[in-house]
This record gives structure tokens, sequence and C-alpha cells, in this order.
């Protein structure tokens, strides 16, 4: 029989539409690891991998990662037969006398990420893993929980970390000093912008870590504590939810966007999160739908390796688009996605009929993270005004393209001396010697003014340009203004869709127009009136760029523009329907009037709530 790597999914085949369906998810995705953990217990290790922390907090990070949808399902009844495993290894990482001591912590350091899953397993089912101790290694877990929470953690969502640490503790009868926890939940404050939106700290960016960290970690404090923190948690939940849910695709596909898209179904996490501390912050039955139809997509995914550990990557195993903090255990924070295993059958989440969300409206604007979500036949796509990540690997990709897919997701680039062999898809390229290049990285300034988006970058210091995004359902405009003091060559790309074995695809490229029509998809670039010529390729990407299909196609428009001012203007369309050639690809927009755009962006437009300075939030 043919090894089908989407065979090796724990998640193949299973409808997951149940409770009982979500438990055997669970297990099917612990029962890999089985073989990866060490005598003692205390560790788990999964590769040859490393990320830029020491193996010893790789190996906790695989140990302890699981108990985010281990620790529910023990809550909530269910029979996992490895609880003893989980005791010993908590007793003897927290040994110092130990051989798999999981080491000491000097400073900021990545184990105080992972004891946040201990200290909620700790609080949730102490008897699995805490009473079952005696009292030497009882007062090793302490001590090294108190030793840990004196340093200073990373100014963001770790935050959440030592609080969870100081919930355990405050379970388990600990002495501690309480006013450390009431620091970082008044500095956590800091991050909430408004609406129900944070920032994950002081950075100029908004992703998938508002849902899976900030309001995550919120929604679980507000279950276990009763308090101002809790209720304040649970109303920007609802208000969260009524915006989270446009990122979503009828498919149960979210759009990827920015950092940590390993974690995949973690993206799931915050409708387990309402679910977990009953917060029916949409209808149950949608709250549900929206939970399990994003599981559901993950099901025929090549995401997990032979032995069904899971993988680095998004939809298949990827180390290009990874991040340094990305050890082999890292994609187990998709456990998040399991929290629902801890409320009983006759909860209302798990009683209620599966209902689809009302169709949303075509064109959804966002000011907060700067995005206009747009609906394009089955797919949700998000125009972005940019946002910044220039700390971290392909940041500028997953960042600051001016559109980002449910289903064509993005793509990072692999070589930044191949300006001729760049996927550049939803993005525009300059290039002064045809080898190196530039794309817009970063924005001096960002407004959204109704469902227009309006950016001014510099891709070199010499060059500055404005760029307009404009919605036109299933289309969408880009109107770019270039003022260059020299002459530079070009190259702005469509969406990439999936490329076929055998040139079994449709390609076709002339002046001004590039399109690819693939087995369930069709894409296309267009020229609407630039002031120069751009001439239409079909780029075969280099393998292993997109982060949802490992081999693309991508329509590109390439030319050169002159010193001076040049104007461009670019139609854009992906559909799931290689019909669209002969249907919607036929009937493209009317490019917009520069002037039109500028007044309604001088009289209507706001600036990006994500990249505004901290301090100056509205």
């Amino acid at each position: 029989m043919t090894y089908d790597p989407a065979s090796a999914n724990p998640l193949a085949g299973n409808p997951l539409e149940t409770r009982a369906d979500m438990s055997r998810a669970l297990l099917a995705l612990f029962d890999p690891l089985l073989a990866c953990f060490s005598k003692g217990n205390a560790r788990v290790t999964l590769n040859g991998g490393a990320a830029h922390f020491d193996r010893a907090a790789a190996d906790l990070e695989g140990f302890a990662r699981p108990l985010w949808g281990l620790a529910p399902f023990g809550a909530g009844n269910g029979d996992f037969a490895h609880w003893h495993r989980f005791a010993e290894g908590l007793a003897n990482g927290t040994d110092p006398a130990h051989p798999e001591y999981w080491g000491k912590v000097n400073g900021r350091d990545q184990r105080m990420v992972e004891l946040a899953a201990l200290g909620f397993a700790l609080a949730l089912v102490p008897e699995k893993i805490w009473e079952p101790l005696d009292a030497r290694a009882r007062g090793n877990v302490v001590a090294y929980l108190k030793h840990v929470r004196q340093f200073d953690y990373a100014d963001n969502n770790w935050k959440f970390f030592r609080i969870f640490v100081d919930i355990a503790l405050d379970r388990l009868g600990a002495d501690f000093d309480r006013s450390l926890t009431r620091q970082y939940l008044q500095e956590l404050e800091g991050f909430y912008i408004g609406d129900g939106w944070y920032r994950d700290g002081n950075v100029r960016r908004i992703d998938h870590y508002i849902p899976f960290a900030m309001h995550f970690y919120g929604l679980i404090y507000s279950k276990l504590v009763d308090d101002d923190y809790a209720k304040r948690y649970r109303e920007r939940a609802v208000l969260f939810a009524r915006d989270f849910r446009h990122w979503f695709a009828a498919d149960g596909a979210t759009i990827p966007f920015g950092r940590s898209l390993t974690y995949r179904f973690a993206c799931a996490g915050f409708w387990s999160a309402l679910a977990f501390a009953d917060v029916e912050a949409l209808p149950w039955g949608e709250v549900k739908h929206l939970c399990l139809q994003h599981l559901r997509w993950w099901k025929d995914k090549p995401i997990a390796d032979r032995d069904g550990v899971l993988s680095i990557g998004f939809g298949y195993p990827n180390l290009l688009m990874s991040e340094s903090y990305n050890s082999a255990g890292s994609p187990y924070w998709a456990f998040k996605a399991f929290l629902p295993l801890a409320i009983a059958e006759d909860h209302p989440f798990w009683t209620a009929k599966e209902k689809v969300p009302e169709q949303a409206p075509d064109i959804v604007s966002q000011r907060h993270p700067g995005m206009v979500i747009m609906r394009a036949g089955g797919d949700v796509v998000a125009l972005s005004s940019g946002q910044e990540n220039l700390q971290m690997r392909c940041g500028t990709e997953k960042y600051a393209k001016f559109a980002y897919s449910a289903r064509y997701g993005f793509s990072v680039e692999a070589d930044e001396r191949a300006f001729a062999l760049a996927a550049f898809d939803s993005a525009l390229a300059f290039s002064d010697d045809g080898l190196h290049y530039r794309v817009r990285e970063t924005n001096e300034e960002a407004k959204i003014a109704g469902e227009v988006l309006f950016a001014k970058w510099s891709p070199f210091a010499d060059v500055d340009v404005e760029t307009w995004l404009v919605p036109a359902a299933p289309w969408h405009i880009r109107l770019h203004r270039i003022r260059t003091s020299r002459p530079l060559r070009i190259a702005e790309g469509g969406f990439a869709i999936g490329r076929r074995d055998f040139e079994l695809d449709t390609l076709s490229a002339s002046g001004g127009i590039a399109y690819a029509v693939g087995d369930a998809d069709f894409t296309g670039i267009l020229d609407l009136g630039s002031s120069v010529k751009r001439s239409g390729i079909v780029q075969k990407a280099m393998p292993n760029t997109n982060v949802i299909v490992a081999k693309t196609l991508v329509p590109q428009l390439r030319g050169q523009i002159p010193a001076g001012e040049t104007i461009l203007v670019t139609a854009v369309l992906a559909l799931d329907d290689p019909a669209a050639l002969s249907s919607a690809w036929t009937r493209p927009p009317k490019a917009p009037e520069i002037a039109v755009l500028e007044a309604l962006v001088r009289e209507k437009g706001v600036t990006v709530s994500a990249i505004e300075a901290p301090g100056q939030m509205p």
C-alpha cells in the first residue's frame, strides 16, 4: 500500500462532531508521543532539530504542552492511562538531584512558558499529578515554581504565565507574594486597545496571539478566579467574538496571518475557551461550529510525520516558515483546541446543534488589525494595511503583504538573492540590480477609511510608495503611487494556488495579464491602466514557500519604472472555481481615481490601531 502523508495525521477519518470524537482526537494526537518520553518521564524528545533555547527546555516543552488538552480531558472525567508519567515527570523535572532536572532559571527563560501549562494542570487536575507525590517531591515542585516567578517575564502574553503559576500555588496552599500577581494583571491591561482587541505587548502588530493567547488565558482565568479582571475578560471576549468570526471561511479554514502558525488548530482555541469559561459570546451552536469546523479543516492535511508526531509547519512539514523559538514540541500548543473536554456532556456547547453563523456581509472593516475582510467564493481574504515584525524570520511575509487568504495562505521567500525566482504573492517588489529585492517591511503611515486601506512605505531610502487597497469582491484593487530617484525593476504578485504534477495546469501570460487554472482554483492578475507597461508571467514558485501547499503557481506582473513618479493599478482575483476564467475573470472592476481615494482617506481616514505607537492608543 502506498504511503499517503495525510493518512499519518491522527485526525484523519475522525468526523469531529461530538465530545467523544474530540476525546478520541486528543488521545490519537497524544499517543505518538509515548515512545518519546524519557526513562524518568520528565523529558519528551521528538527530533534532532533545535530552537534558540537549550535542549532541556525543548524537552520540557514536549512534556508540558500536551497538558493544555490533557488537563481539560482529565477534569471532564476522560479516561487517560498515563497520568503516572506526568506525576513522575513533574517530580523528577523539578528535582535538582535528578538527571532529568529541567534546569535552573536565572532570568527570562523558555521554562517560564511551559510552566504555565503545569500551573494550569495543577489547578485543574491536582488529583492526577499532585496528590500522588510525596512530601519531598511536592516541596521541590513548589520551590521550582516560586523560584521561576521571581524573574521578569517578557512584556507580552507571557505575563499570564506567571499568573497561571500563581493560581496553582494558591490552590496548592503555598505561601507566595501575591502582589506580583496583581502587578501583572495590571500591566496586561496596558495591552488592551478597545472593542475586544489587544496587542500582544508594545508592538506594532495584531495577530492570532490575540485570540489564542490574550483571550484564551483571560477566559481560563475568568473560570478559575472570580474578580473584576475575570468580569472584564469575559466582556471583552464577547466583543472580540463578533469580529473574529469573520476570519473563518465556510470550510473551517482561518486566515493564516502572523507568527507561530505551526500551532495550527490552536486557532480554534478562542472558541474552545468560550465553552470552557461558559461565555456564550455567540449562540452556542455557532461557537461549536466555528470550533469543530476548524478542527475538521485539518483532517486531510499532511501535518504529522509518519509516526503521527505533529511536524513544524502549517499545512505540511515546513521549517522554512518556522520561528527561531519553534522546537519540535512547539506544535503542541494546538492542544489548546481541546478545552471543551473539561465541560460536561450536558453543557449547551455539546448539546446545541451546530449552526453555521449567518452569512457575513461581503466586506467587513476592522480598524484595530488594519484589515478589510472580504468574501470571495468559499474563501475569506483579509486586505491588510500592513503591520510590522522585523524581529523574526520571514516577519515581512507574515505581516506586511497586501492580502492574506484562508484558502491560499501566503508564501515566505526562500532566497533574498532571487528577484527573478521569488513568489511575491500579494506583494510589490523592487530591485535595483535584478538580483536583490525589497518589499514592504513596515509603514510610515497606515489608515483605514470605510472599506479602503491606505499605507505609506519605503522599500529603499530614496523610494516612497503610497498604496491604496480597495475591495471589489471577489476581486480587489491595488493602486500604488511610486516616487523614485532612479529606475527600478518591479514585480507584483497575485494569490498562489496549488500546482499539479505533470504540468496539468493551464498557464497564460501576456502584456499586462497573467493567470493560472489549477485542479480546483483560478488565480489571475491584471493591469488596469498603469503609467508603465508590465508583462505577465506565471511564476512556478520555489517549493515549500507557501504555508498551505508545498508547490504553487503565482501570476505576476513585471516591468521597469523610470526615475520620477509612476502609477500602478492592479486588479487581483482568485477563486475556488476553475470556471472563473469564463465568468468572474471576464468582469474586472474599474480603476478608481487617485484623487477620489485621497479625498476619502483625508476626510474619513483613521490610523490603524496596530501601527500606533504604544501610549497613543485610542
